[in-house]
């Protein structure tokens, strides 16, 4: 039986108080949601599968504040008398505990439902801030910050949340006016009654599919970010997103738009959706100047964001005043020095090819440091589409081998350096590899394709790593 598909009583009511809920997960939305059910006076049973010195201080601190159990080092064993299971995004749907929820027709949802349903129920009277929901395989935390400040600088009170940010179960029950909201497609995976206001699918490429299965239930949990009434935002250059959102879907893109869509005209984003005559209307929102930092995958973020924001409301110059105020989180396309005229760019958060794909084609000729677990994903059109770009390869972390397979196909003439070591010295050894092959003008780009997990505890990690050991080359010269 599908978890997704059991149906409990929860629904908008705004009455916890004597259910026995399991949340699965320590992690920061684990906690918030299992603070908020008991201070609604549900019994909360908190299970984590690890158990180590930091978890357990973290369960001391949850017990006493909010006086709800915590079980460590057994993620398996569904508690006894449990009638609703939040679980955390990463929880596969197929862990012992989940499924045995299923089997026995105990309702599965996530923090995001959760966060829904508390929104929805039991407010007394106060309307529930709308959401501006937003989804997609790469640029969604891009987008939705991107998105907070325009709408800030429309006077909204506004915040970004969900999958960035303060877990969305809090952010519901403060007094905002609306709210910006990542999504991921595990999180849409336990939803089932989210209704965003505007919502969009920034992009589908193969990504997570260890997780969900196959590409095709992938990019179905990605389009269940669009619900009955709501306003559908698609990317009109991409066939996936475009049949997610269905024939009425509003469209943004990087060429001229048609009515119905935002798009480019010379050097300015413009607006032929969200206008009184869209077949005879287009109004200027903003200049591609005002996008930072500059990239075409950049700019189609901008698009995507003014667009949600243009279906709330937000005036023009709002758009514009918010591109210029928005400051881009690090490790994206991130500048890291220039060392004998070879420009070094961290874009350590591409961690799948579409992203590194979208990373490259901003490069006349790069220096691409690739590798790390590329969770099922193929590499070979990445390496097709950006072959006569590339200067050479530097590879590192446990899919290197497959990466260097798809060079050896598709890009057989581009020298390729093998780095095998998994050392705290391993990014010294991959930078300097770069630099030996680079050239002046070139530029050394960080788009590994893949998760860091194998090597790094993050991908800010990773980057970290990649700017310090760029700085010790830089000092070395």
């Amino acid at each position: 039986m599908d978890a997704q598909a059991v149906s409990g009583s929860t629904g908008g009511s705004g009455d916890w108080r004597g259910r026995a809920v399991c949340v699965a997960g320590l992690g920061v939305s684990g906690q918030a949601a299992a603070r908020v059910l008991a201070e609604r006076g549900a019994r909360v049973t908190v299970v984590e599968a690890r158990d180590d010195d930091a978890l357990r201080e973290r369960s001391e601190r949850l017990r006493a504040d909010a006086r709800v159990t915590v079980r460590l080092g057994d993620g398996d064993t569904l508690p006894a008398g449990t009638d609703l299971v939040v679980t955390s995004p990463g929880w596969r749907p197929d862990v012992p505990l989940l499924a045995a929820a299923a089997a026995a027709g105990i309702e599965i949802i996530g923090e995001v439902e959760l966060a829904w349903r508390l929104a929805h129920g039991g407010r007394g009277g106060r309307e529930a801030a709308p959401w501006l929901a937003l989804t997609g395989t790469n640029g969604k935390t891009t987008v939705v910050r991107m998105l907070a400040c325009m709408l800030t600088a429309a006077g909204h009170r506004a915040v970004a949340v969900g999958n960035v940010g303060a877990p969305i179960v809090e952010a519901v029950l403060d007094r905002y006016d609306v709210l910006a909201v990542e999504l991921s497609s595990y999180q849409l995976h336990w939803s089932s009654t989210v209704a965003p206001r505007a919502a969009a699918v920034l992009n589908v490429a193969p990504d997570h599919i260890d997780w969900h299965g196959s590409f095709d239930a992938y990019a179905a949990d990605k389009g269940k970010i669009y619900a009955p009434g709501t306003i559908a935002v698609v990317n009109a250059d991409d066939p996936v997103s475009t049949r997610l959102g269905g024939p009425d879907a509003k469209g943004f893109t990087l060429g001229t738009p048609a009515p119905g869509q935002l798009g480019v005209v010379e050097d300015l984003l413009v607006d032929r959706a969200f206008t009184p005559d869209p077949r005879r209307e287009a109004v200027e929102l903003a200049e591609l100047a005002d996008v930072r930092p500059f990239a075409p995958h950049n700019v189609a973020n901008a698009l995507a964001a003014a667009a949600l924001a243009r279906a709330y409301g937000v005036p023009p110059e709002a758009v514009r005043d918010g591109l210029r105020a928005f400051a881009p989180d690090p490790h994206r396309i991130a500048h890291v020095a220039t060392v004998d005229g070879v420009d070094y760019v961290d874009d350590s958060k591409a961690t799948n090819p579409h992203a590194a794909a979208a990373s490259l084609s901003a490069c006349r000729s790069a220096v691409w440091i690739a590798g790390g677990l590329l969770k099922g994903a193929d590499v070979d059109d990445l390496v097709r589409a950006c072959a006569d770009r590339l200067r050479g390869v530097v590879l590192l972390g446990a899919d290197r081998a497959r990466i260097a397979r798809s060079l050896a196909r598709h890009a057989p003439e581009v020298p390729v350096v093998d780095v095998p070591d998994t050392d705290t010295g391993a990014m010294d050894r991959v930078v300097s590899a770069a630099a030996g092959l680079a050239r002046p003008g070139d530029t050394v780009l960080l788009a590994p394709a893949g998760a860091s997990f194998d090597m790094f505890a993050s991908y800010g990690a990773r980057g970290d790593a990649f700017a310090a050991a760029v700085r010790r080359l830089a000092e070395s010269r």
